[in-house]
Order: structure tokens, then C-alpha cells, then sequence
């Protein structure tokens, strides 16, 4: 009778990700996958058969991790209004810098891949589709998630960063795109200006 297999996946895939940090994702591989973990790469292969398999199972981990911590997040803040896009924003911590290497290497191999863009497209689909869903303004809770996201990519492909107390006062600002209720003097200001901006003013007649 066949031993029972009790390899962890997750030290498969901490293994991939300290390759990937050191050596990049173009040179990934299962061997040195294998040895990062100190296993056989027969081990590595009964649940990664392909380096793009192995790719693709480290961004569906972090995709997981990243909708845990907006979960864990939303149950902090408790019964309050716009609770999705609010839960995002309390969720964004800064990249940890051993992570930022990672970060950079997935991107690339993001970028030459379709099928793995197409894993983080249907996680921000349903993302926007429950934060649109779930607030009080959805108009403005799509620009704070814009907002958001835009702070977070220039994190995560390290072009730039803000110390604190900075980073948190930028937080703050984006939540309260969405919290300054409809039919406010902010918000109709912006809907006179965007009315102006597209509405062109009549030439004078002399």
C-alpha cells in the first residue's frame, strides 16, 4: 500500500515565489522550484504538471489572500453603509518589501499571458459588481475604487510609495468619496462643472 502524499502546496508555492523573487518569472522553473523547497520535482509536478500551472496557482493565492483580507476587513467594520468599498479601502496595506520583488516578476508574466490576466479581470469584475451593488452611490464608490486601485498599483509595481502619516490621510480621502451623500453642495458642484464642461456657451452676437 502506497504511502499517503502530505506534501504542503503552500511550501510548493512559497518555494515559486522566492524563485520568482530572485531569478524572475521568465526563469521559473519546476527543477528549481523543486530544490527552492528541498523536494523532488516528481513532488512538485503531481499538483503542478506546467511552470504556467505553478504560475497561475501563486496568483490565485494571492488573489485569495487579498479577498480574505477585504473580507476580514468588512466584518471589522460591522453593520455600516457602503461596507464593500469601505472594507476595500481599511484592506490596503502597503506591499511588504520581500513581497515587492514577487509583485514586479508577476506583473511581467501577467503581461505576456492572457489566460492569467483573465484570473484577476473575473476577480475585479465581481469586485466592482459587488461594491456597485452595495452602495449608497454607486457613482462615487467606482471613483473611490479607482482611486484605490490606482494608490495600489503604483505600490505594487514600486513606482512610488507614500510614508505615513501621508499614505493613511490618502485613505481617508478616497473614503470620503464615498461618504459625501447625494445632494451636497460637493456633489453639485461637480454635476454643475461636468454640466458646464459638455454644454458649449452660446456665441455673443455683436
Amino acid at each position: 500500500m502506497s504511502r499517503p502524499r502530505v506534501i504542503d502546496q503552500n511550501k510548493i508555492l512559497d518555494a515559486a515565489e522566492a524563485v520568482v523573487a530572485r531569478e524572475g518569472a521568465a526563469r521559473l522553473t519546476l527543477d528549481a522550484v523543486a530544490a527552492e523547497a528541498g523536494i523532488s520535482k516528481a513532488s512538485v509536478i503531481y499538483d503542478y504538471k506546467t511552470k504556467q500551472a505553478l504560475i497561475k496557482a501563486v496568483i490565485e493565492r494571492k488573489v485569495a489572500e487579498e479577498n480574505e483580507k477585504t473580507c476580514a476587513a468588512i466584518e471589522r467594520l460591522g453593520p455600516v453603509s457602503n461596507a464593500r468599498i469601505k472594507g476595500r479601502i481599511a484592506a490596503a496595506t502597503p506591499v511588504p518589501d520581500h513581497m515587492q520583488a514577487v509583485a514586479v516578476n508577476l506583473c511581467a508574466a501577467l503581461a505576456q499571458d492572457a489566460e492569467l490576466r483573465s484570473l484577476l479581470q473575473e476577480s475585479l469584475n465581481r469586485e466592482v459588481a459587488a461594491i456597485l451593488e452595495t452602495s449608497d452611490n454607486p457613482r462615487r464608490a467606482l471613483l473611490a475604487f479607482l482611486a484605490l486601485e490606482g494608490l495600489k498599483l503604483l505600490e505594487f509595481l514600486v513606482l512610488k510609495t507614500w510614508p505615513e502619516p501621508e499614505r493613511t490621510k490618502i485613505l481617508r480621502e478616497i473614503e470620503q468619496l464615498v461618504e459625501t451623500p447625494p445632494g451636497t453642495a460637493s456633489e453639485e458642484a461637480a454635476r454643475a462643472d461636468d454640466h458646464g464642461r459638455r454644454t458649449p456657451r452660446k456665441a455673443k452676437v455683436h
